[in-house]
């Protein structure tokens, strides 16, 4: 589905003590910025929930976060404290990182074998959706709306993590995520597996209404501007738009895969 470029007081403190962060609060003493890092509240209980996700290196709390997370999790070997200026200066300009900041590898991508094509089941599929906080929003409405999971391109989507990981809020430990080297290739295999693709295209003669029926299928949606790529869309089945009778252009990648989600599970016979 072709869209719009992506744009995209301290309180007193009560409980068991918790060890400080060598140098003390507000002195971490990991300053350099990896690519493994996910902050904010949900995005790393989500990964501290997760028994399919690596331990992680670091993670790195305010004391208020850091109780809050050993009250729900026990002890937690690597907790370091530190305070708010010390986990922005450790991380992104800008990050919203809400006292909580963990790094660590992102959640083993899975097969497309594991995903079953039992009736009613939904993925979705990305090609060339490059924003990070557009593939978060997608990853967090997949989760909402029970998707069984989202292929994405092994060299052209973002880590999941960062942005990424906050935008998504906790939906990367929740939703399956498959990465494969060639979009066409993978529906040729989701196929033969019994799913049913269908891609987004404002250019389709039928809505996606019309055109899904029940089965397991997977929902193929492009990047900004270019829409799927032509020979992505000749490995689906079908195709169709998303009505629009407000007579708006396009919506973004976003919008579309949650609307796309929303008519996708509803009750069909």
């Amino acid at each position: 589905m072709a869209s719009h470029p992506e744009r995209n007081a301290g309180r007193k403190r009560r409980g068991p003590p918790v060890s400080p962060a060598p140098g003390g609060p507000g002195k971490p003493r990991f300053q350099a910025t990896s690519g493994d890092w996910i902050w904010g509240v949900h995005a790393v209980e989500a990964a501290l929930s997760n028994p399919a996700r690596p331990a992680p290196r670091r993670l790195l709390a305010t004391p208020d976060r850091a109780r809050e997370l050993e009250r729900r999790f026990g002890a937690l070997k690597r907790l370091e404290l530190t305070d708010a200026a010390g986990l922005a200066r450790l991380l992104p300009a800008g990050a919203a990182h809400q006292g909580l900041a963990l790094e660590g590898p992102e959640p083993e991508p899975v097969d497309l074998d594991d995903f079953a094509p039992e009736p009613g089941a939904v993925l979705l599929m990305l090609d060339q959706v490059t924003d990070a906080g557009n593939v978060g929003a997608i990853l967090r409405t997949a989760a909402a709306f029970g998707a069984r999971g989202v292929i994405l391109q092994e060299r052209r989507a973002p880590r999941l993590s960062g942005a990424l990981a906050k935008a998504a809020a906790g939906a990367v430990d929740i939703v399956p995520v498959a990465r494969v080297v060639n979009l066409s290739r993978a529906l040729e295999r989701l196929s033969d597996l019994g799913w049913r693709a269908v891609g987004l295209d404002g250019g389709a003669t039928r809505d996606l209404s019309e055109v899904l029926d029940g089965a397991p299928v997977v929902l193929v949606l492009g990047s900004e501007g270019e829409g799927v790529r032509r020979l992505v869309a000749e490995h689906c089945d079908d195709t169709a738009r998303i009505p629009m009778p407000g007579g708006f252009e396009s919506l973004n990648v976003a919008a579309a895969a949650a609307v796309a989600l929303y008519e996708a599970a509803r009750p069909r016979r």
